[in-house]
């Protein structure tokens, strides 16, 4: 088996017994602490693979043939440590300790409030100022089999970013031979906090190094309804019907199609899709379809699947062609999307939306699944 293109010259350090889907674990480099950064590759039979990196616990690469055979990395990111140092994007990364954003980076818990820096605009974003995709993670476990996996822990202790707590997270990578790519989160903590997690990546189905963007991929995802925002991008209560707007994806559409409505000031204040979806009301046990999207011109797709109530949908509005990725091709605005399960945004503020609140007798769980597509029969 040959380890993905991106890692270059990296030198494997631990190889599994061949099986359906194989593990390998190589250096990514090394922090300016000393530490290593370790990426394991998880490759199935049908040629589909998924490297992860312990540094922010974040997918760094996908590989899928299209529907002729054609494989390519369809995932945004960088070729090296040290670029992810540099200019940190969100790529691929693990986003927490409460995803997406908090209103002013101030939310009350049990009578008490509590502070954490403020990094979008006046608002918290991604957990503050170091999320969970700016830290190492520690690699528990890599193994082949049936499913390949790779498992990664990181404690975040209490007062971390402002947070009540010391919350202990897991990240789960796993891989199948039915081209099922799926990420698990669970977290525990010894008192009483709030969490959302979730995974930041950005995809391009035509693949990263492509100049096709991404603005011609088709999405569906089954809401009636979805979250407005104000201009800072903070849900301002109201749950608006989809129909007639340009956020209606109960059928499938191209992402370029009305992305660039000037009439929707929702639009305008996004300078696209940056927005939740209502999916459910809560976090349920099992999976549920949150959305669906495929290139027409490669064939290649995914279903994602997650038991959370929301998807917050970005059309990746903010790429200013300032970052290069594996490719050496710069990425620019619209070259990708991010899907992203979790609970709605700025819960914590808005009682109305059910809760984030983590108990110590809790387990914290946001299960999705990746079923990727090449459009083409096995």
């Amino acid at each position: 088996m040959t380890v993905a293109p991106i890692l270059g010259s990296i030198s494997v350090m631990v190889t599994e017994t061949a099986h359906a889907a194989d593990a390998r674990r190589a250096s990514f480099g090394t922090l300016p602490d000393g530490r290593t950064v370790d990426a394991v590759t998880l490759t199935n039979s049908n040629g589909v693979s998924a490297t992860v990196i312990s540094y922010g616990a974040a997918l760094q690469s996908v590989i899928l043939p299209d529907r002729y055979g054609t494989s390519a990395d369809i995932v945004l990111g960088y070729p090296s440590i040290d670029k992810y140092l540099a200019k940190p994007q969100y790529f691929g990364g693990t986003v927490g300790r409460f995803s997406n954003r908090i209103a002013r980076g101030r939310f009350t818990l049990d009578g008490r409030t509590y502070r954490t820096p403020v990094n979008d605009g006046v608002n918290a974003l991604h957990g503050g100022t170091t999320g969970f995709d700016k830290v190492f993670w520690q690699v528990t476990d890599v193994h082949g089999g049936p499913t390949a996996a790779v498992a990664l822990r990181y404690v975040s202790s209490d007062g971390e970013m402002g947070y009540p707590g010391t919350l202990t997270v897991d990240a789960t990578y796993s891989l199948d031979d039915a081209d099922h790519l799926t990420i698990d989160y669970r977290a525990t903590t010894d008192k009483a906090t709030i969490v959302n997690i979730s995974n930041h990546t950005y995809w391009n189905l035509s693949g990263e190094g492509s100049a096709n963007g991404a603005m011609g991929t088709r999405v569906a995802i089954p809401a009636d309804t979805y979250l407005p925002t104000d201009k800072g991008a903070i849900p301002t209560g109201e749950r608006k019907p989809v129909a007639g707007t340009v956020f209606d994806f109960r059928e499938p559409r191209a992402i370029g199609e009305r992305v660039r409505d000037a009439h929707d000031p929702q639009i305008v204040y996004a300078r696209g899709y940056d927005h939740n979806w209502i999916i459910g009301t809560h976090v349920t046990a099992d999976q549920h379809l949150m959305a669906s999207v495929d290139d027409p011109a490669s064939g290649r797709g995914f279903e994602l699947w997650s038991n959370q109530p929301g998807l917050q949908f970005y059309s990746g509005n903010f790429l200013d062609g300032t970052s290069a990725g594996k490719a050496e091709r710069t990425y620019r605005e619209g070259d990708a999307f991010v899907m992203e399960p979790q609970i709605f945004p700025d819960t914590p503020n808005q009682p109305a939306f059910g809760s984030a609140r983590l108990a110590p007798d809790e387990t914290y769980r946001n299960t999705m699944t990746y079923r990727l597509t090449t459009g083409g029969t096995r």
